[in-house]
C-alpha cells in the first residue's frame, strides 16, 4: 500500500471509530475543530520545516504529486504532502477519541501523596492485601 492509501484508510477508520464504534462524536463538536485548527497550524509549521529543508524526503511513487517540495500545489500544503495532514489528523483524533472514551469509563489515574495505597477488599471478600490486616 502507498502512503496515500494508508493515510486514507487511517482517516476512514478514525471517523468510523469516532462516530460509529466508540460514539464519542468529537468530530461533531465545534470545540474540537477550534482546537484542531491550532494543532494543524503547528503541524504545518513543523512539517514545512522538515520537508521544505528536505530533512525528510518522500518518494514520488508513494505520495500524490512529485517528490520535490513546493510550498503549495503538487499535492503539498506548506511543503508538507497532503498525506502527512491526513495521517496527522488520524493520530490526533484517535488520541482524543480514546482519551474521552476511557475517561467516560473511569479509567484514569488520580495521583495521591504518600506511599502507594492498595485497593481495599470489599466487605466480606477475603482477598486483597488489606484483608490480611485485621486492624483495618
Amino acid at each position: 500500500m502507498s502512503y496515500t492509501q494508508l493515510a486514507l484508510v487511517g482517516v476512514a477508520a478514525t471517523v468510523l471509530l469516532d462516530l460509529g464504534i466508540l460514539r464519542t462524536k468529537l468530530l461533531l463538536r465545534r470545540t474540537f475543530w477550534v482546537a484542531y485548527a491550532i494543532i494543524i497550524f503547528f503541524q504545518l509549521l513543523s512539517n514545512g520545516v522538515l520537508t521544505g529543508f528536505e530533512i525528510v524526503r518522500y518518494s514520488a511513487d508513494a505520495i500524490v504529486g512529485s517528490g520535490g517540495p513546493t510550498f503549495i500545489g503538487d499535492g503539498r500544503i506548506a511543503y508538507a504532502p497532503v498525506e502527512d495532514l491526513l495521517f496527522g489528523f488520524a493520530l490526533v483524533v484517535q488520541t482524543l477519541i480514546w482519551w474521552v472514551w476511557w475517561g467516560r469509563r473511569g479509567v484514569q489515574y488520580e495521583p495521591v501523596a504518600g506511599p502507594p495505597r492498595w485497593r481495599t477488599a470489599r466487605s466480606g471478600d477475603a482477598t486483597g492485601p488489606d484483608s490480611l490486616d485485621p486492624g483495618r
